[in-house]
C-alpha cells in the first residue's frame, strides 16, 4: 500500500474528531480512489471509525459536553436499525450514489445552520425532546448509515443543529457517541452476511493512523479550535467528497 494513504487517513482523522465525527465516509471516498475492493472498504472504515470516535467519546466526555440524558434515546433508537442495514445487501454502484447524495445535503446543512442559541430545556420544541423525534432521527439516520457503512454523525449533526438541539459541542458529544454504536452495530451487521470481507493486515495499520489523528482532532475540537472553524472546513470537505463520488458514479 502507497504510504501516502496512512497520512491521509491521519488528517482525516484529526479534522473529524474534532467536530465529533469519526471520518467513516472520507475513508471509503479515498479507499476507492485506491482501488480497494468495495466489501473490504466498508469493514476497514467502520474499524477506522470505532478507534476514532470511542477515544473521542471519552474526551468530550471528559471535558463535560457529553450529556447522557439527551443523547442516550437518540443513539438506542439507531442500534437494532443500524444493524439491518449493515445486513441488507446493496449494488456497489447504488452504494456510492446513495453516500455523496447525502454527503452533498449533509454538508450543505453544515455549513449554513442556524446561529442562533439553542432554547432553554423548559422552552424547547416539543419535537426536539419527544420520543417520536428520538425514534424517527435515530432510526432514520441509523438504518441509513449501516446501509452505506459509515457510522452517521455527518447526517445527525446537521439534523441537531437545525433543531436547536443543543450547544455545537453538546452536538459534537453526541454524534462521536452515535457514530460509535452505529459504527459497532454496522459492522456486526455486516459481520452477519455470507459475503463479510476483512483483512486485518490491511486493517490494523489504517487503524492505528486514525488512532493518532483522532487523538490529535479530539482535544482540539474540545479544547482550542473555534466551532465555526472546524465545522465548515469538515462542510467543504464533505461537500467535496460528495462531488467526486457523485461524479464518478453518475
Amino acid at each position: 500500500m502507497n504510504w501516502e494513504i496512512y497520512l491521509i487517513f491521519f488528517f482525516i482523522a484529526a479534522l473529524y474528531a474534532s467536530v465529533g465525527f469519526g471520518g467513516g465516509s472520507s475513508y471509503i471516498a479515498v479507499l476507492a480512489i485506491f482501488g480497494v475492493n468495495f466489501l473490504l472498504m466498508r469493514s476497514s472504515a467502520l474499524l477506522c471509525n470505532i478507534v476514532v470516535v470511542s477515544f473521542g467519546t471519552y474526551i468530550f466526555h471528559k471535558n463535560g459536553f457529553l450529556d447522557l440524558r439527551k443523547a442516550l434515546p437518540l443513539t438506542l433508537a439507531s442500534v437494532p436499525v443500524a444493524f439491518l442495514g449493515g445486513y441488507l445487501p446493496i449494488q456497489e454502484r447504488t452504494f456510492f450514489i446513495l453516500l455523496s447524495s447525502t454527503l452533498l445535503l449533509a454538508a450543505l446543512l453544515t455549513w449554513w445552520r442556524p446561529k442562533s442559541r439553542p432554547k432553554p430545556e423548559n422552552q424547547a420544541d416539543k419535537n426536539t425532546s419527544s420520543q417520536l423525534f428520538n425514534l424517527s432521527v435515530g432510526s432514520g439516520i441509523g438504518f441509513l448509515s449501516g446501509m452505506v457503512g459509515i457510522g452517521g454523525g455527518i447526517f445527525l449533526a446537521p439534523v441537531l443543529y437545525l433543531t436547536r438541539w443543543a450547544e455545537a459541542k453538546t452536538i459534537a458529544a453526541t454524534a462521536s457517541l452515535f457514530i460509535l454504536v452505529n459504527s459497532i452495530s454496522g459492522i456486526l451487521g455486516q459481520m452477519a452476511k455470507p459475503d463479510f470481507q476483512i483483512d486485518w493486515k490491511f486493517s490494523i495499520p489504517l487503524m492505528i493512523a486514525v488512532f493518532l489523528g483522532g487523538q490529535l482532532g479530539s482535544r482540539l475540537g474540545a479544547v482550542k479550535l473555534p466551532a465555526i472553524w472546524v465545522r465548515r472546513a469538515t462542510a467543504l470537505l464533505i461537500f467535496y467528497i460528495g462531488i467526486q463520488l457523485l461524479l464518478k458514479n453518475l
